[in-house]
Protein backbone atom coordinates (compact mmCIF):
# COMPACT_ATOMS: atom_id res chain seq x y z
CA UNK A 1 0.00 0.00 0.00
CA UNK A 2 1.55 3.14 -1.32
CA UNK A 3 1.69 5.90 1.63
CA UNK A 4 0.48 9.39 0.60
CA UNK A 5 1.82 12.77 1.70
CA UNK A 6 -0.65 13.49 4.17
CA UNK A 7 -0.11 10.12 5.80
CA UNK A 8 3.68 10.33 6.02
CA UNK A 9 3.94 13.44 7.51
CA UNK A 10 1.10 12.50 10.07
CA UNK A 11 3.03 9.91 10.78
CA UNK A 12 6.10 12.12 11.73
CA UNK A 13 3.98 14.77 13.91
CA UNK A 14 2.54 12.05 16.19
CA UNK A 15 5.97 10.47 16.69
CA UNK A 16 7.94 13.68 17.04
CA UNK A 17 4.85 14.73 19.52
CA UNK A 18 5.37 11.84 21.99
CA UNK A 19 9.07 11.20 21.45
CA UNK A 20 9.75 14.68 23.13
CA UNK A 21 6.80 13.62 25.94
CA UNK A 22 8.89 9.97 26.51
CA UNK A 23 12.07 11.69 26.09
CA UNK A 24 11.73 14.00 28.69
CA UNK A 25 10.94 11.39 30.94
CA UNK A 26 13.93 9.99 30.68
CA UNK A 27 16.81 12.65 29.78
CA UNK A 28 16.28 13.67 33.76
CA UNK A 29 17.77 10.97 35.19
CA UNK A 30 21.45 12.19 33.89
CA UNK A 31 20.82 15.69 35.05
CA UNK A 32 19.63 14.63 38.49
CA UNK A 33 23.09 14.71 40.06
CA UNK A 34 23.72 18.26 38.34
CA UNK A 35 20.57 19.55 39.71
CA UNK A 36 21.19 18.49 43.44
CA UNK A 37 24.80 19.86 43.31
CA UNK A 38 23.38 23.45 42.16
CA UNK A 39 19.80 23.62 43.55
CA UNK A 40 20.43 21.17 46.65
CA UNK A 41 17.99 18.68 48.00
CA UNK A 42 18.63 14.56 48.52
CA UNK A 43 17.18 11.52 47.03
CA UNK A 44 13.84 12.56 47.98
CA UNK A 45 13.79 15.88 45.88
CA UNK A 46 15.58 13.80 43.23
CA UNK A 47 12.62 11.90 43.53
CA UNK A 48 10.50 14.11 42.79
CA UNK A 49 11.87 15.75 39.96
CA UNK A 50 11.25 12.67 37.87
CA UNK A 51 7.75 11.74 39.50
CA UNK A 52 6.24 15.51 39.69
CA UNK A 53 6.11 14.82 35.76
CA UNK A 54 5.10 11.03 35.82
CA UNK A 55 2.35 11.77 38.06
CA UNK A 56 0.75 14.01 36.12
CA UNK A 57 1.35 12.72 33.00
CA UNK A 58 -0.05 9.41 33.85
CA UNK A 59 -3.24 10.35 35.73
CA UNK A 60 -3.95 13.29 33.24
CA UNK A 61 -3.30 10.92 29.73
CA UNK A 62 -6.65 9.54 29.89
CA UNK A 63 -8.25 12.63 30.54
CA UNK A 64 -6.23 14.42 27.55
CA UNK A 65 -8.35 11.66 25.09
CA UNK A 66 -11.58 12.71 26.12
CA UNK A 67 -10.40 16.48 25.47
CA UNK A 68 -9.11 15.51 22.41
CA UNK A 69 -12.59 13.78 21.00
CA UNK A 70 -14.09 16.74 22.51
CA UNK A 71 -12.21 19.68 21.11
CA UNK A 72 -10.39 17.86 18.33
CA UNK A 73 -7.06 16.57 17.99
CA UNK A 74 -5.24 19.11 16.20
CA UNK A 75 -6.58 22.25 18.75
CA UNK A 76 -4.96 19.72 21.64
CA UNK A 77 -1.78 18.64 20.02
CA UNK A 78 -0.94 21.87 19.01
CA UNK A 79 -1.84 23.21 23.18
CA UNK A 80 -0.24 20.95 24.34
CA UNK A 81 3.23 21.41 21.74
CA UNK A 82 2.95 24.98 22.81
CA UNK A 83 2.99 24.63 26.63
CA UNK A 84 5.20 21.77 26.71
CA UNK A 85 8.17 24.21 25.10
CA UNK A 86 7.03 26.78 27.20
CA UNK A 87 6.95 24.94 30.53
CA UNK A 88 11.09 23.78 29.78
CA UNK A 89 12.10 27.01 28.86
CA UNK A 90 10.66 28.12 32.10
CA UNK A 91 12.12 24.97 34.01
CA UNK A 92 15.45 25.46 32.18
CA UNK A 93 15.95 29.41 34.21
CA UNK A 94 14.09 28.03 37.35
CA UNK A 95 16.11 29.40 40.74
CA UNK A 96 15.28 26.57 43.10
CA UNK A 97 14.49 22.79 43.32
CA UNK A 98 11.20 23.35 44.53
CA UNK A 99 10.11 25.41 41.28
CA UNK A 100 11.64 22.98 39.08
CA UNK A 101 9.79 20.01 40.60
CA UNK A 102 6.56 21.98 39.95
CA UNK A 103 7.37 23.15 36.77
CA UNK A 104 7.99 19.34 36.00
CA UNK A 105 4.31 18.66 37.07
CA UNK A 106 3.04 21.18 34.55
CA UNK A 107 4.89 19.90 31.93
CA UNK A 108 4.04 16.08 32.57
CA UNK A 109 0.40 17.77 31.94
CA UNK A 110 1.68 19.26 28.69
CA UNK A 111 3.18 15.85 28.17
CA UNK A 112 -0.16 14.08 28.27
CA UNK A 113 -1.90 16.14 25.60
CA UNK A 114 0.48 14.98 23.25
CA UNK A 115 0.37 11.05 23.40
CA UNK A 116 -3.25 10.60 23.15
CA UNK A 117 -3.73 12.96 20.11
CA UNK A 118 -0.99 11.38 18.22
CA UNK A 119 -2.22 8.08 18.22
CA UNK A 120 -5.96 9.18 17.93
CA UNK A 121 -4.15 10.63 14.08
CA UNK A 122 -2.33 7.46 13.41
CA UNK A 123 -5.45 5.65 14.00
CA UNK A 124 -7.68 7.98 12.08
CA UNK A 125 -5.35 7.81 9.47
CA UNK A 126 -4.15 4.61 8.14
CA UNK A 127 -6.38 1.54 7.88
CA UNK A 128 -5.19 -2.37 7.72
CA UNK A 129 -1.72 -3.13 7.29
CA UNK A 130 -0.53 0.60 6.77
CA UNK A 131 -1.93 1.47 10.52
CA UNK A 132 -0.24 -1.66 11.91
CA UNK A 133 3.01 -0.63 10.26
CA UNK A 134 2.29 3.06 11.35
CA UNK A 135 1.68 1.88 15.49
CA UNK A 136 4.93 0.06 14.84
CA UNK A 137 6.84 2.40 14.02
CA UNK A 138 5.32 4.66 16.53
CA UNK A 139 6.43 2.28 19.08
CA UNK A 140 10.10 2.06 18.67
CA UNK A 141 11.06 5.27 18.10
CA UNK A 142 8.70 6.11 21.53
CA UNK A 143 10.39 3.32 23.11
CA UNK A 144 13.83 4.51 21.81
CA UNK A 145 13.01 7.88 23.58
CA UNK A 146 13.50 5.87 27.08
CA UNK A 147 17.32 5.44 26.03
CA UNK A 148 18.16 8.04 23.65
CA UNK A 149 17.06 10.45 26.56
CA UNK A 150 20.04 9.87 29.26
CA UNK A 151 22.43 10.10 26.21
CA UNK A 152 21.69 13.55 24.88
CA UNK A 153 21.08 14.48 28.45
CA UNK A 154 24.63 13.23 29.58
CA UNK A 155 26.31 15.71 26.95
CA UNK A 156 24.65 18.86 27.90
CA UNK A 157 25.07 18.47 31.68
CA UNK A 158 28.85 17.69 30.76
CA UNK A 159 29.71 20.22 28.12
CA UNK A 160 26.89 22.81 28.75
CA UNK A 161 24.45 22.69 31.46
CA UNK A 162 22.10 20.58 32.72
CA UNK A 163 19.55 23.47 32.53
CA UNK A 164 20.37 22.85 28.11
CA UNK A 165 18.66 19.34 28.79
CA UNK A 166 15.00 21.03 29.03
CA UNK A 167 15.81 23.82 26.26
CA UNK A 168 16.37 21.31 24.07
CA UNK A 169 12.90 20.37 23.75
CA UNK A 170 12.22 23.72 21.58
CA UNK A 171 13.65 22.41 18.32
CA UNK A 172 11.30 19.11 17.76
CA UNK A 173 8.05 21.41 18.90
CA UNK A 174 8.90 24.10 16.16
CA UNK A 175 9.56 21.16 13.63
CA UNK A 176 5.76 19.53 14.75
CA UNK A 177 4.56 23.00 14.53
CA UNK A 178 5.26 23.67 11.35
CA UNK A 179 4.76 19.89 10.25
CA UNK A 180 1.00 21.25 11.60
CA UNK A 181 0.84 23.78 9.41
CA UNK A 182 2.24 21.94 6.35
CA UNK A 183 -0.35 19.76 7.04
CA UNK A 184 -3.44 21.71 6.91
CA UNK A 185 -5.46 18.79 8.40
CA UNK A 186 -8.99 19.52 9.67
CA UNK A 187 -9.96 18.85 12.87
CA UNK A 188 -12.02 15.86 13.63
CA UNK A 189 -14.51 16.03 16.58
CA UNK A 190 -16.69 13.35 18.06
CA UNK A 191 -19.92 14.40 18.96
CA UNK A 192 -21.92 14.17 21.82
CA UNK A 193 -19.04 13.31 24.32
CA UNK A 194 -18.30 14.95 27.84
CA UNK A 195 -15.32 15.32 29.28
CA UNK A 196 -15.48 12.75 32.77
CA UNK A 197 -14.51 15.40 35.35
CA UNK A 198 -15.34 13.73 38.42
CA UNK A 199 -13.22 10.34 37.00
CA UNK A 200 -9.85 12.86 35.90
CA UNK A 201 -9.85 14.34 39.58
CA UNK A 202 -10.55 11.03 41.31
CA UNK A 203 -7.70 9.37 39.15
CA UNK A 204 -5.28 12.39 39.99
CA UNK A 205 -5.94 12.42 44.06
CA UNK A 206 -5.80 8.07 43.82
CA UNK A 207 -2.56 8.50 41.83
CA UNK A 208 -0.95 11.13 43.76
CA UNK A 209 -1.61 10.16 47.80
CA UNK A 210 0.22 7.06 47.34
CA UNK A 211 2.87 7.97 45.37
CA UNK A 212 3.44 11.25 47.92
CA UNK A 213 2.97 8.53 51.16
CA UNK A 214 5.86 6.10 49.06
CA UNK A 215 8.06 9.19 49.07
CA UNK A 216 8.08 10.95 52.06
CA UNK A 217 8.06 7.71 54.04
CA UNK A 218 11.47 7.53 54.43
CA UNK A 219 11.95 10.96 55.54
CA UNK A 220 8.56 11.01 58.01
CA UNK A 221 8.12 7.63 58.65
CA UNK A 222 4.04 5.70 57.83
CA UNK A 223 3.05 6.43 61.56
CA UNK A 224 3.05 10.72 60.34
CA UNK A 225 -0.24 11.97 59.32
CA UNK A 226 1.97 13.78 56.74
CA UNK A 227 1.96 10.06 55.06
CA UNK A 228 -0.50 7.69 56.15
CA UNK A 229 -3.64 10.49 55.18
CA UNK A 230 -2.65 10.78 51.80
CA UNK A 231 -1.89 7.28 51.41
CA UNK A 232 -5.48 6.60 52.72
CA UNK A 233 -7.28 9.72 50.85
CA UNK A 234 -5.65 8.60 47.72
CA UNK A 235 -6.82 4.94 47.99
CA UNK A 236 -10.05 5.83 49.28
CA UNK A 237 -9.95 7.99 45.65
CA UNK A 238 -8.84 4.73 43.31
CA UNK A 239 -11.69 2.58 45.16
CA UNK A 240 -14.33 5.24 44.31
CA UNK A 241 -12.69 6.19 40.68
CA UNK A 242 -13.06 2.40 39.65
CA UNK A 243 -17.02 2.39 40.91
CA UNK A 244 -17.74 5.88 39.22
CA UNK A 245 -16.15 4.76 35.96
CA UNK A 246 -18.31 1.33 36.52
CA UNK A 247 -21.91 4.09 36.54
CA UNK A 248 -20.83 7.10 34.87
CA UNK A 249 -22.36 6.52 30.85
CA UNK A 250 -18.97 8.45 28.96
CA UNK A 251 -16.27 7.05 31.63
CA UNK A 252 -12.84 8.09 31.32
CA UNK A 253 -11.79 4.71 31.50
CA UNK A 254 -14.17 2.23 29.96
CA UNK A 255 -13.61 -0.93 32.06
CA UNK A 256 -15.02 -3.26 29.68
CA UNK A 257 -11.95 -2.68 27.69
CA UNK A 258 -10.44 -5.31 30.36
CA UNK A 259 -12.91 -8.06 29.94
CA UNK A 260 -10.10 -8.74 26.92
CA UNK A 261 -7.75 -11.55 27.99
CA UNK A 262 -4.82 -10.11 26.38
CA UNK A 263 -5.78 -6.59 27.14
CA UNK A 264 -6.14 -7.02 30.52
CA UNK A 265 -3.19 -9.15 30.66
CA UNK A 266 -1.07 -7.51 28.37
CA UNK A 267 -1.34 -4.47 31.21
CA UNK A 268 -0.46 -6.39 33.59
CA UNK A 269 2.40 -7.16 32.29
CA UNK A 270 2.79 -3.63 31.24
CA UNK A 271 3.22 -2.58 35.06
CA UNK A 272 5.98 -5.18 35.31
CA UNK A 273 7.97 -4.56 32.53
CA UNK A 274 7.98 -0.74 32.32
CA UNK A 275 7.83 -0.51 36.02
CA UNK A 276 11.63 -2.32 35.93
CA UNK A 277 12.75 -0.05 33.17
CA UNK A 278 12.15 3.00 34.97
CA UNK A 279 13.88 1.77 38.14
CA UNK A 280 16.68 0.15 36.41
CA UNK A 281 17.28 2.90 33.97
CA UNK A 282 17.34 5.30 36.80
CA UNK A 283 19.11 3.97 39.23
CA UNK A 284 21.71 2.58 36.92
CA UNK A 285 22.92 5.94 35.57
CA UNK A 286 22.46 7.69 38.72
CA UNK A 287 25.08 4.68 40.38
CA UNK A 288 27.35 5.58 37.74
CA UNK A 289 27.58 8.78 38.13
CA UNK A 290 27.75 9.02 42.02
CA UNK A 291 29.44 6.26 42.98
CA UNK A 292 31.75 4.79 39.74
CA UNK A 293 32.66 8.42 38.82
CA UNK A 294 31.55 8.47 35.40
CA UNK A 295 30.59 11.63 33.63
CA UNK A 296 27.48 12.28 32.82
CA UNK A 297 28.11 11.95 28.76
CA UNK A 298 29.77 8.48 29.72
CA UNK A 299 26.12 7.01 32.07
CA UNK A 300 23.91 8.55 29.51
CA UNK A 301 26.13 6.44 26.38
CA UNK A 302 25.82 3.29 28.99
CA UNK A 303 22.79 2.83 27.60
CA UNK A 304 23.49 3.82 23.37
CA UNK A 305 23.24 -0.29 22.69
CA UNK A 306 19.68 -0.52 23.98
CA UNK A 307 18.35 2.58 21.61
CA UNK A 308 20.27 1.36 18.64
CA UNK A 309 19.04 -2.30 19.32
CA UNK A 310 14.93 -1.07 19.50
CA UNK A 311 15.16 0.52 15.96
CA UNK A 312 16.89 -2.06 14.31
CA UNK A 313 15.12 -4.86 15.47
CA UNK A 314 11.51 -4.07 16.99
CA UNK A 315 9.99 -4.04 13.46
CA UNK A 316 11.98 -7.53 13.23
CA UNK A 317 10.40 -9.02 16.42
CA UNK A 318 7.14 -7.42 15.39
CA UNK A 319 7.06 -9.64 11.70
CA UNK A 320 7.93 -12.71 14.01
CA UNK A 321 4.73 -12.03 16.42
CA UNK A 322 2.53 -11.34 13.38
CA UNK A 323 3.75 -14.78 12.35
CA UNK A 324 4.04 -17.04 15.75
CA UNK A 325 2.01 -15.06 18.06
CA UNK A 326 3.30 -12.50 20.67
CA UNK A 327 3.14 -14.97 23.76
CA UNK A 328 6.56 -16.45 22.99
CA UNK A 329 8.46 -12.75 22.59
CA UNK A 330 6.68 -11.31 25.32
CA UNK A 331 8.44 -14.05 27.47
CA UNK A 332 11.70 -14.17 26.57
CA UNK A 333 11.94 -10.90 25.84
CA UNK A 334 11.28 -9.73 29.74
CA UNK A 335 13.45 -12.92 30.74
CA UNK A 336 16.94 -11.33 28.77
CA UNK A 337 16.37 -8.02 30.10
CA UNK A 338 15.97 -9.59 33.61
CA UNK A 339 18.89 -11.78 33.27
CA UNK A 340 21.08 -8.48 31.50
CA UNK A 341 20.38 -6.71 35.10
CA UNK A 342 21.30 -9.80 37.26
CA UNK A 343 24.87 -9.03 35.49
CA UNK A 344 25.35 -5.61 36.85
CA UNK A 345 25.32 -7.73 40.07
CA UNK A 346 29.08 -7.83 39.45
CA UNK A 347 29.59 -4.16 40.29
CA UNK A 348 31.67 -2.89 42.82
CA UNK A 349 32.54 1.30 43.36
CA UNK A 350 34.97 0.91 40.43
CA UNK A 351 33.07 0.10 36.93
CA UNK A 352 35.22 -1.88 34.09
CA UNK A 353 31.73 -0.93 31.10
CA UNK A 354 33.02 -3.21 28.46
CA UNK A 355 33.07 -6.68 31.41
CA UNK A 356 30.86 -5.27 34.03
CA UNK A 357 27.92 -2.95 31.50
CA UNK A 358 28.21 -3.80 28.21
CA UNK A 359 26.88 -7.40 28.64
CA UNK A 360 23.84 -6.57 30.67
CA UNK A 361 22.99 -3.73 28.36
CA UNK A 362 23.31 -5.99 25.47
CA UNK A 363 20.97 -8.78 26.46
CA UNK A 364 18.66 -6.34 27.83
CA UNK A 365 18.75 -4.70 24.35
CA UNK A 366 17.77 -7.77 23.18
CA UNK A 367 15.50 -8.73 25.37
CA UNK A 368 13.33 -5.15 24.94
CA UNK A 369 13.76 -5.29 21.32
CA UNK A 370 11.76 -8.37 21.18
CA UNK A 371 9.16 -7.15 24.12
CA UNK A 372 7.98 -3.95 22.81
CA UNK A 373 6.13 -4.51 19.35
CA UNK A 374 4.76 -7.91 20.51
CA UNK A 375 3.55 -6.05 23.68
CA UNK A 376 1.56 -3.26 21.48
CA UNK A 377 0.46 -6.15 19.13
CA UNK A 378 -0.97 -8.49 22.00
CA UNK A 379 -2.95 -5.79 23.92
CA UNK A 380 -4.14 -3.39 20.76
CA UNK A 381 -5.39 -7.20 18.76
CA UNK A 382 -7.50 -7.63 21.56
CA UNK A 383 -10.02 -4.60 21.12
CA UNK A 384 -11.71 -3.21 17.92
CA UNK A 385 -10.35 -0.69 15.74
CA UNK A 386 -12.72 1.53 17.31
CA UNK A 387 -11.17 1.49 20.57
CA UNK A 388 -7.92 1.09 19.66
CA UNK A 389 -7.10 4.71 20.34
CA UNK A 390 -8.61 4.57 24.28
CA UNK A 391 -6.60 0.80 24.35
CA UNK A 392 -2.96 2.95 23.05
CA UNK A 393 -4.17 5.48 26.01
CA UNK A 394 -4.61 3.50 28.33
CA UNK A 395 -1.39 1.47 27.83
CA UNK A 396 0.71 4.43 27.68
CA UNK A 397 -1.11 5.46 30.79
CA UNK A 398 -0.18 2.18 32.78
CA UNK A 399 3.46 2.54 31.78
CA UNK A 400 3.53 5.74 32.88
CA UNK A 401 2.22 4.58 36.19
CA UNK A 402 4.42 2.13 36.84
CA UNK A 403 7.67 4.24 36.46
CA UNK A 404 6.07 6.24 38.99
CA UNK A 405 5.44 3.61 41.23
CA UNK A 406 8.64 1.99 41.47
CA UNK A 407 10.81 5.69 41.28
CA UNK A 408 8.39 6.33 44.11
CA UNK A 409 9.48 2.90 45.55
CA UNK A 410 13.46 4.05 45.31
CA UNK A 411 13.10 5.08 49.13
CA UNK A 412 12.32 1.97 50.08
CA UNK A 413 14.37 -0.23 48.38
CA UNK A 414 17.58 1.81 48.49
CA UNK A 415 17.53 2.60 52.42
CA UNK A 416 20.16 5.65 52.89
CA UNK A 417 22.81 6.77 50.76
CA UNK A 418 23.48 4.81 47.09
CA UNK A 419 25.80 2.12 48.00
CA UNK A 420 27.27 -0.61 46.64
CA UNK A 421 24.99 -3.14 48.39
CA UNK A 422 21.79 -0.76 47.97
CA UNK A 423 22.84 -0.77 43.93
CA UNK A 424 23.02 -5.08 44.04
CA UNK A 425 19.06 -4.65 46.05
CA UNK A 426 17.76 -2.48 43.30
CA UNK A 427 18.99 -4.66 40.66
CA UNK A 428 17.80 -7.70 42.14
CA UNK A 429 14.37 -6.17 42.24
CA UNK A 430 14.38 -4.71 38.79
CA UNK A 431 15.47 -8.55 37.44
CA UNK A 432 12.42 -10.01 39.62
CA UNK A 433 9.92 -7.48 38.41
CA UNK A 434 11.25 -8.44 34.24
CA UNK A 435 10.34 -12.05 35.43
CA UNK A 436 7.28 -11.59 36.77
CA UNK A 437 6.60 -9.90 33.31
CA UNK A 438 7.50 -12.61 31.59
CA UNK A 439 5.65 -15.15 33.99
CA UNK A 440 2.71 -12.94 33.79
CA UNK A 441 2.88 -12.93 29.48
CA UNK A 442 3.34 -16.83 29.38
CA UNK A 443 0.30 -18.15 31.62
CA UNK A 444 -1.95 -14.88 30.45
CA UNK A 445 -1.48 -13.89 26.82
CA UNK A 446 -3.20 -16.29 24.10
CA UNK A 447 -2.17 -16.29 20.51
CA UNK A 448 -4.73 -15.24 18.26
CA UNK A 449 -5.86 -17.76 16.22
CA UNK A 450 -5.60 -15.88 12.72
CA UNK A 451 -3.09 -12.96 13.07
CA UNK A 452 -3.15 -12.34 9.11
CA UNK A 453 -6.71 -11.09 10.15
CA UNK A 454 -6.01 -8.36 12.37
CA UNK A 455 -3.89 -5.53 10.77
CA UNK A 456 -3.59 -4.30 14.69
CA UNK A 457 -1.36 -7.29 15.46
CA UNK A 458 2.42 -6.19 14.20
CA UNK A 459 4.19 -3.90 12.57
Amino acid sequence: MCVTRDQRLILIIAILASFVAFLDGSVINVALPAIRDELGGGLSTQQWVVDAYLITLGSLILLAGSLSDVFGRIVILRIGLVAFGVVSLAIAVAPTAELVIVLRGVQGAAGALLVPSSLALIMSTFRGSAQAKAIGAWTAWTSAAFIVGPVVGGVFVDFLSWRLVFAINVLPIAVTLWMLVMLGHRDERTKNTRIDYLGAVLGIIGLGGPVFALIEQGNYGWGSPAVFVPLIVGLLSLVAFVLWQRRTPQPMLPLKLFRERNFSMGNIATIFIYGAMALGGFIVVVYLQEVAGYSATLAGLAFLPSSIGIILLSSFFGRLSGTYGPRLFMTVGPLLGGIGYLTFLTMQESVNYFTQVLPGVVLFSVGLSMTVAPLTSAILGAISARQAGIGSAVNNAVSRIAGLITIALIGVIVVGPLTVDNFHRAMIVTAALFFIGAFVSLVGIRNPVSTESNPSDAA
